[in-house]
């Protein structure tokens, strides 16, 4: 069982940046790969982005030049950082591990999620 922790959501104006933090009771070295979906109330959710256990990164076309994923693997830690966030990024920010476990079966394990709300 992996355990995801974010935090750094909140309130901000369009124009502005937010970095949000995933912290995972497990090390990253067993973690296949670390992402970021969100979810706008009548909307499905979707990957935001995504980095390999090789640090190759995805992200949305939405969000591409804009939001940055990183790691810090002694802290067990994923970040997001959103600049120049507009009102379409409002959504709840959820972080997710896949991690192959016994039989090679992938694992996927989500957090709580932290709101994003962006308005002026």
């Amino acid at each position: 069982q992996v355990q995801l922790v974010e935090s750094g959501g909140g309130l901000v104006q369009p124009g502005g940046s937010l970095r949000l933090s995933c912290v995972t009771s497990e090390s990253m070295s067993s973690i296949y790969t670390m992402a970021w979906y969100r979810q706008a109330p009548g909307k499905q959710r979707e990957l935001v982005a995504s980095m390999s256990n090789g640090r190759s990164t995805n992200y949305a076309g939405s969000v591409k030049g804009r939001f940055t994923i990183s790691r810090d693997n002694a802290q067990n830690t994923v970040y997001l950082q959103m600049n120049t966030l507009k009102p379409e990024d409002t959504a709840v920010y959820i972080c997710n591990a896949a991690r192959y476990e016994e039989r090679g079966r992938l694992m996927n394990y989500w957090g709580q999620g932290t709101q994003v709300t962006v308005s002026s």
